[in-house]
């Protein structure tokens, strides 16, 4: 990702994080919904290190984003994302969902659908959503 569409990335999520600052519990469902549309879009779009920003910090300690699989995800071009199912959990402030992503092998020239098991938490703190299951895993076997 170019250095612009990082800072203009990184503009656009201070702001988000900013106005989601007074959040109500419908607030909180506008929120929910606001990040997920906006993670899908950087996956529709193969914005894998603006999607890293997603990620909830305590995860990314535990399970850091290697240089690896950025690479290999690159490799690909999603071609769909679409969305299987979304479950609400602890009153609404943690979501599972389960999107099934399509994905172009540029080299070879072939397509492959994979299942994106997605967990969501909402941080009281910073009265925001953070993705706690990492980014989506081309390698994954059917």
């Amino acid at each position: 990702m170019s250095g612009l569409r990082v800072l203009r990335f990184s503009v656009v999520l201070f702001a988000f994080m900013t106005l989601s600052g007074c959040v109500t519990d419908t607030g909180i469902d506008k929120s929910r919904g606001e990040a997920l549309q906006q993670y899908a879009e950087m996956i529709r779009w193969n914005e894998w290190d603006g999607a890293v920003n997603f990620i909830a910090p305590e995860y990314l300690e535990e399970n850091p984003v290697t240089r690896l699989e950025l690479d290999r995800l690159r490799l690909f071009r999603v071609t769909g994302y679409t969305v299987r199912s979304t479950q609400l959990y602890d009153e609404g402030r943690t979501v599972s969902q389960v999107v099934d992503i399509s994905l172009f092998l540029k080299s070879k020239a072939v397509e492959r659908v994979i299942t994106d098991q997605q967990v969501w938490r909402y941080d009281e703190e910073v009265q925001g959503w953070f993705l706690h299951s990492g980014l989506p895993d081309p390698t994954q076997r059917y």
